[in-house]
């Protein structure tokens, strides 16, 4: 597989053609973001973890029953990937209340809520990425009804495998937003990443009376370095993929 142009350069990840037409060759970067990139700081080694840790999750989904752009590891900060043309949306699954939705709604965060609730938002940084309902999803011509319904489909399934996957590391899956897209033959899929930067993950080893971040949050509100808890990630999903006997993309 031959590297060709730089086609993007989003917050977290470079993209590049290749001599594929239908695959994309993905960089990890070192950068960290929050507040729609208001806050940034590069710290080192932080792509090499998200590329092997979005791998191994996504083989691990794939062993589930819940296929995904991704095809290959090419290095520790590289990847190939289904070229996709993406929907404009962040979609978002909660299993617990935590941040902006314990805020909105005044809900201690921590509160397990009694079913997963689906959400979306708009994915345009100039807007604040606003949250939209399914009406207005349709009416703005975003999507279908159809292709909406089997987004959210799609969405409650990766939830219920990403549970049982975190739940047998001794992690709390609080929320986690996804991207999806379509391929050139019309086949919607999952795509992007799911990392630590994507998830809110508690530590439940040691019984979980405290909340102990192993994501984003300890650099989002200054709680601490996010690579030992990002290594803690990887190296337990490693483990779970090689006692499953997953094979490897």
């Amino acid at each position: 597989m031959e590297k060709l142009e730089k086609l993007y350069e989003g917050k977290a990840k470079k993209l590049f053609a290749t001599d594929d037409p239908e695959v994309l060759w993905v960089e990890y970067m070192n950068q960290a973001t929050a507040g729609n990139g208001a806050k940034k700081a590069q710290i080192e080694g932080k792509g090499s973890l998200n590329n092997r840790i979005t791998a191994v999750i996504f083989d691990l989904l794939k062993a589930r029953g819940v296929d995904s752009h991704f095809v290959s590891s090419l290095s520790d900060t590289e990847q190939l990937v289904r070229k996709m043309d993406m929907f404009p949306l962040e979609i978002i699954m909660r299993n617990t209340a935590a941040g902006s939705f314990a805020k909105r709604y005044g809900v201690e965060e921590g509160t397990p809520l009694k079913q997963p609730i689906l959400e979306f938002c708009v994915k345009d940084d100039a807007l604040g990425d606003p949250f939209i309902n399914n009406d207005g999803l349709i009416a703005l011509g975003i999507v279908t009804e159809e292709e909406l319904d089997e987004i959210s489909r799609q969405a409650r399934a990766v939830n219920e495998a990403l549970l049982d996957i975190f739940s047998k590391i001794d992690v709390r899956l609080v929320d986690f937003k996804i991207e999806e897209g379509r391929t050139a033959d019309g086949r919607i899929l999952l795509a992007d990443e799911i990392t630590p930067d994507t998830c809110r993950l508690w530590d439940v080893k040691d019984g979980g009376e405290t909340i102990e971040h192993l994501d984003k949050d300890l650099f989002r509100r200054d709680l601490g370095n996010i690579i030992p808890a990002y290594e803690q990630i990887l190296e337990r999903l490693e483990q779970l993929a090689d006692a499953e006997g997953v094979t490897r993309s």
